[in-house]
């Protein structure tokens, strides 16, 4: 039987977030504001009608509105797009498709989780190109490059990055495809915090030669109940195995997902303003945090998505210290989730109130340091 290492992350926000009552300052959270589903379907002319869906199985690939709204955002066709259930599945989909005798993934550290525990439980070993706080975090092709090896099967790219927020300039992410592809190396691009961006915006990595992508609603579209996500690739070959394994893994979606996910989608710039609005507004916050913190905390400023990494200065296990806010209500996330115990990741777009409470909850703790 495989032993899949603990999900420390999962393990910490689920103490917290499902407590009764729960964590009043969720800042630990990597989605954006939360959505009713009567928001959600009000966000058209006509409300949308839910009550005649047949609940029943969805094609495999997905539906074709869902498929034509997804390749909508992202700028390609829709015959490159299939549904996923979240993109937690398009991943176990693309590792199991990955996994032969000795082969390894590429990614980035640090990183989300599950990239390394769900890849090694498919049979693939991990190897890790290191963001570097020196660097300011900065996702270089050369560093990626230099991790791959004649059995690399896979390189991972986050952008934007989670937990650090930073961004791989869209050039440069063609660079990297080039020359992933000289090796016969596919390059799959986690995209489930585009578009939110702070400086100039970036077009999708969807359509790149060699190119996988990756996202959901989740992250910047602010829908994690909804589960859906997807991939898109332009190798029709590959699509047809993808369609296959996902057959075998979940069938397909839920029909009633799909509806209120192709409404979110069609809708996706009412969803993303809320977001920007909210985003901006608490990071100018952290902005001030950082800088009246006497020291105490640094940070490399967030290029997009919905999350930062600031680090007790002083180098200290930040578990404590997140432990202590906690039970003031405020939740952070303590870096030893992602193998950096003097970080945190921090968490600012989904508390759309009260997050100036937060911050001065945090200024406290760290002046009590």
């Amino acid at each position: 039987m495989v032993q899949l290492p603990p999900f420390a992350l999962d393990h910490w926000l689920s103490s917290y977030d499902f407590a009764t009552p729960p964590i009043a300052y969720n800042l630990a959270s990597s989605t954006g504001p939360r959505w009713s589903v009567a928001d959600l379907c009000a966000l058209s002319a006509e409300p949308l009608a839910i009550d005649d869906i047949v609940l029943s199985y969805a094609p495999p690939e997905g539906s074709r509105p869902l498929r034509e709204a997804i390749g909508a955002f992202h700028g390609v066709e829709s015959d490159a797009v299939i549904a996923t259930t979240g993109s937690s599945e398009a991943l176990s989909i693309l590792f199991c498709l990955s996994a032969q005798p000795g082969a390894n993934i590429v990614l980035p550290d640090p990183g989300y989780p599950a990239y390394a525990a769900v890849a090694q439980a498919w049979g693939l070993s991990a190897r890790s190109y290191r963001l570097e706080r020196s660097d300011r975090f900065a996702q270089r092709a050369d560093a990626i490059l230099a991790q791959v090896d004649a059995d690399t099967a896979l390189v991972i790219l986050n952008t934007p990055h989670n937990p650090t927020g930073t961004v791989m300039p869209r050039a440069e992410i063609e660079a990297l495809a080039a020359a992933l592809a000289e090796r016969g190396v596919p390059l799959l691009v986690d995209e489930v915090y585009h578009p939110l961006y702070f400086a100039a915006p970036q077009t999708s990595a969807a359509g790149i030669p060699n190119v996988i992508v990756t996202s959901d609603l989740s992250k910047a579209l602010s829908l994690p109940g909804l589960r859906t996500g997807w991939l898109i690739d332009a190798d029709a070959d590959r699509r047809a195995r993808i369609v296959d394994a996902r057959s075998y893994f979940t069938i397909s979606s839920s029909p009633l997902l799909e509806r209120l996910a192709t409404q979110a989608l069609q809708h996706s710039e009412a969803i993303l303003a809320r977001l920007r609005l909210v985003a901006q507004n608490n990071i100018a916050m952290l902005d001030r945090l950082v800088s009246e913190s006497g020291g105490r905390l640094d940070w490399v400023r967030p290029e997009g998505g919905t999350t930062a990494f600031p680090w007790l200065v002083d180098g200290r296990d930040s578990r404590p210290f997140c432990q202590s806010l906690a039970a003031q209500g405020v939740l952070l996330a303590p870096g030893d989730c992602f193998g950096h115990p003097a970080h945190m990741r921090l968490g600012f777009a989904q508390q759309a109130e009260g997050f100036d409470v937060a911050v001065g909850r945090i200024a406290e703790a760290l002046a009590a340091l």
